[in-house]
């Protein structure tokens, strides 16, 4: 009876590199990538749909390059990019991460974050440790958690216009930024306010560090899973942001005829929201996968990477027992 053939392991890599860091960074991925026998995609340059580029071309293509010099590289485009592989590298910031999300999610694969960007809240690691988690992931040694996400449907007149789907938030807005949208939030159907205000933002608990954060809303610990409603820059005076159940039925309306809106799902993906319409959002049917290597607890992470002062703090410490 012939043994069966083990399958070859191969690592997707999303990179956002200025081509200074590509001479130091494609070496390493190389090196511990190549002498382990993992092959190794590169996602082409990225044109999202807005028409801006995550990246300069010339920055991408420079690492394909220096890649293949030492391992087995391929470049693949959006479809299916992620299928086969084991894990989906991202080397950048968060805005990088966001769009590995893109292709990591429907192949159902994990995500792990290096972060070569400024805060990279979404990364497991910094630039300074990248040979040491390359290695882990070499080894195998990480552990995978489901984040949950957002699946999102604009309706119109009782027609489904598009549907969409976001792992940090969901935010609607005016489409001409010029005045406000006035709004009524509905959930488990059952209006709950209304008011003007610039917008709305719909947020899992993992992007309750990103825009929902700088909007006024809690910050809510990951492994905890719930919706957050934040009204951006709402004119009113009673106004609070909200934590419901990750079972709830959002819906927000916008009352004004007269305006477009339009909802953005983790500042890429846009869709039009027409007089009238209405953003119907409820906890994603598809989660997304995440890669732990990063055993800190989620209070240090965001003390470090928010450089929240805690002078003065008696506790045990971490390893007290």
């Amino acid at each position: 009876m012939m043994a069966e053939t083990q399958k070859a392991r191969e690592v997707l890599v999303v990179a956002h590199l200025a081509p200074q860091q590509i001479a130091e960074v494609a070496p390493v991925v190389a090196r511990v990538f190549g002498g382990a026998g993992v092959g190794v995609r590169v996602l082409a340059p990225d044109i999202a749909r807005t028409g801006k580029p995550l990246a300069p071309a010339i920055a991408p293509k420079l690492f394909l390059e220096e890649l293949a010099k030492y391992v087995e590289t391929q470049a693949v485009e959006d479809e299916g990019a992620a299928e086969g592989c084991e894990l989906v590298l991202v080397l950048g910031g968060d805005g990088t991460f966001l769009r590995a999300a893109e292709v990591a999610r429907p192949a159902e694969v994990p995500i792990l974050g290096i972060n070569l960007g400024h805060v990279g809240f979404l990364a497991e690691a910094e630039a300074e440790q990248i040979d040491q988690t390359l290695e882990q992931v070499v080894a195998g040694a990480y552990s995978i958690e489901q984040r949950m996400t957002l699946d999102v449907t604009v309706v119109h007149e009782g027609r489904v216009l598009d549907r969409g789907w976001a792992f940090n938030e969901v935010s609607v807005q005016n489409v001409s930024r010029l005045g406000v949208l006035e709004l009524v939030v509905e959930v488990d159907g059952r209006p709950v306010c209304a008011f003007m205000a610039d917008g709305m933002l719909v947020s899992t608990p993992t992007g309750s560090t990103a825009y929902a954060y700088s909007a006024g809303g809690p910050i809510v610990w990951p492994d905890l899973e719930a919706i957050l409603l934040v009204p951006s820059n709402a004119h009113a005076l009673f106004t609070r942001p909200m934590v419901t159940s990750p079972k709830a039925r959002i819906a927000i309306e916008p009352t004004n005829g007269g305006r477009d809106g339009v909802v953005i799902c983790d500042g890429r993906r846009e869709i039009l929201l027409p007089p009238n319409g209405r953003v119907e959002i409820l906890q994603g049917a598809t989660p997304v996968y995440w890669a732990r290597i990063d055993t800190v607890p989620f209070a240090d992470r965001l003390v470090r990477k928010f450089e929240l002062p805690v002078t003065g703090w008696r506790g045990r410490g971490r390893n007290a027992h």
